[in-house]
């Protein structure tokens, strides 16, 4: 007998959101098609809540939200469910590789954004959440990498080819949809997660059916079950219509 889906774990990035940031009329169509036919739709994203409320409040949505790779995990917008720090004397071996390589670099506080043109003179001062890179030069980021591998104790991914994620050791975009569905009372058997980057790949693996975009990162693609469309063709609205409802639009096979 076919899985019965109860979630729908989305990205918001280059899933969801379009290139110009917005969500289609057609996505959210389905997205609410959903909604009303008793599954939970959710956002899982690398987004900061601050970051992530403003399309989600647009969208009049109520369900958990996963944040921050799964630092965050909201029962709802404005309650949260649990919380994973990242260890402040890291943050500033972290910030100090940053300097070091001359990259942009960013990070999420639960008291903000903070940023190349905005850091914080004791790293202490705050709750820290997660941390990124971002350099067009392959070569930093590979070695920035390899330093960061070295050290243990880190998840790290990226949101795009030009940067990388790093959050505490264990949390993940997975172990985020993993407590919604324990406060749901369901399975990750019962979860349809949808991603483009690697950051989308553990939630993808862990999931009942893992679908990648068609503009997804090759590897997100070799860890999916599924290729929908791209991000610009309304591709989680595909997902939705074939594995919710059971129609069948153009859908791509795995690779």
């Amino acid at each position: 007998m076919d899985t019965v889906y109860k979630l729908v774990a989305l990205d918001m990035d280059g899933t969801v959101l379009n290139k110009e940031g917005a969500v289609s009329p057609e996505n959210r169509k389905w997205i609410n098609a959903a909604l009303e036919a008793g599954v939970t739709v959710s956002f899982s994203t690398g987004r900061g809540v601050q970051s992530a409320l403003p399309i989600i409040e647009e969208m009049q949505l109520t369900t958990p939200i996963v944040a921050v790779n799964g630092s965050e995990v909201w029962e709802r917008p404005g309650k949260l469910l649990r919380r994973h720090l990242m260890d402040a004397e890291v943050m500033g071996r972290m910030h100090a590789l940053a300097v070091e390589y001359d990259t942009w670099y960013w990070a999420y506080a639960v008291e903000g954004v903070f940023n190349k043109e905005k850091w914080l003179d004791d790293p202490s001062s705050v709750q820290w959440l997660k941390f990124g890179y971002f350099t067009e030069d392959s070569d930093k980021l590979r070695l920035i990498r390899a330093t960061l591998e070295t050290w243990g104790g880190l998840e790290i991914t990226n949101s795009h080819p030009n940067n990388l994620e790093i959050n505490p050791g264990g949390i993940s975009k997975a172990s985020g949809v993993g407590e919604v569905c324990r406060l749901l009372g369901i399975g990750m058997h019962e979860v349809i997660a949808v991603g483009d980057s690697l950051n989308d790949i553990a939630m993808i693996r862990a999931a009942g059916l893992g679908v990648a975009m068609d503009n997804a990162q090759d590897a997100v693609k070799r860890a999916a079950d599924a290729v929908t469309a791209t991000n610009d063709e309304d591709g989680v609205a595909h997902v939705i219509r074939r594995y919710i409802f059971g129609e069948q639009p153009a859908e791509r096979s795995g690779e």
